[in-house]
Formats: C-alpha cells, structure tokens, sequence
C-alpha cells in the first residue's frame, strides 16, 4: 500500500487539497487540539503545519517518501517548526513519544478489518492516557459512484476502539477533495484513550 501512496503523490492526489481540512482547522480554533499532537498518515503536512503555526509541538508521519518530503518542503517554505518523518501508521510505538493528540485525516479508511485493531493498538503506544484521538473518514452514505476509498459507518468505528478507548461522539461531517465542491460525506470522531 505505501508503494501506492507513494506514486500518487509524483503528481496531486485528489485528497491533497493544498490545505488543511476544515473540519480540523474548526477543531483547532475550538482549541480541542491540544499538547503535543501527532498528525498520522500526514500527507504533504497541511495539519501538522497549521498546529504549530497555534504554537503546538507537531509531528506528522506518513509512509510515503514523496509525502514527506512534499511536507519538509512546505514547513520550510512556511517556516513552520512542523517536523515530518517517514514511518508505518501500524507501527507508532517505534517513535518511543507520546502525545496528547492524534489526528487522523483520511487513513482509518484504507485499512482492511484486519488491520484495524492493529492500528488501534498502534495508536495506544503512542498516545498518553487521556489523549484524545480525532479521525476524519469517509461515511457510508457516501455514495460509491466516483471510487475513492472504503466507506465505514459508526459500528465499524465503535467496534475498532473498544477495550482502552472510549468513543466520545462521531458526528456527520464532510471530507473536502479535489472531486468534492461540497465536500464527501464523512464521520469525525472523538476517541479518548483511557
């Protein structure tokens, strides 16, 4: 899989739109990301960039060379204290940090059902108890017409973070993409770690 994210961004994949996600820049203003945050599966580093613009300690990870270096060369650009390495979503724990906010902006839906509580228990060996993990992915009600990734639904979300995690709300919300003038219909979740 991260051959194949990694040729998508040789050119401008339709989920890089060039800047953050609104449903997260509202989430930062409402000062919900907090601490020391870990955006995973980063992309070319919009989110992580916009948390330390707010002063935040922002790591973004994402297992696509091309992505990463995308992102070094924005945070530069930008000046931002933003920092990006290259890395697996399904191995957190080898970074030996802890955060107090994870985002997540279009991975948890790549992810087979097999890997899911793999990548739950990923998230937990990176996140400090308490933490809160916020995740963007494309609803079920989207319609399938156009492609793009596996749409999830509530059940799927609740049945991934059980034991260790509490759901604190999944809400409608909408996912922005170069297809997308409304934006795709999507859930954003809030899941504390405990």
């Amino acid at each position: 899989m991260a051959a194949f994210f990694n040729d998508a961004y040789r050119g401008n994949p339709p989920w890089d739109i060039g800047r953050p996600q609104p449903e997260f820049v509202r989430l930062a203003n409402e000062g919900l990301i907090r601490g020391k945050v870990l955006d995973v599966g980063c992309g070319t580093g919009e989110h992580a960039i916009l948390f330390a613009g707010m002063g935040l300690s922002a790591l973004g990870i994402d297992a696509a060379p091309l992505a990463i270096q995308k992102a070094k060369r924005k945070a530069s650009e930008r000046g931002s204290g933003a920092t990006f390495v290259v890395g697996d979503a399904l191995m957190l724990g080898e970074l030996k940090k802890r955060f107090d906010t994870i985002t997540d902006s279009g991975l948890f839906h790549v992810f087979s059902d097999s890997e899911r509580p793999i990548f739950a228990k990923s998230l937990g060996s990176a996140m400090r108890k308490g933490g809160t993990y916020f995740m963007l992915c494309f609803s079920e009600k989207e319609p399938g017409g156009w492609g793009g990734p596996r749409r999830v639904s509530r059940a799927e979300i609740r049945a991934t973070f059980g034991e260790g995690w509490r759901t604190d709300w999944i809400k409608e919300a909408s996912f922005a993409t170069r297809f997308h003038e409304d934006g795709g219909r999507a859930w954003l979740s809030s899941i504390t770690r405990i």
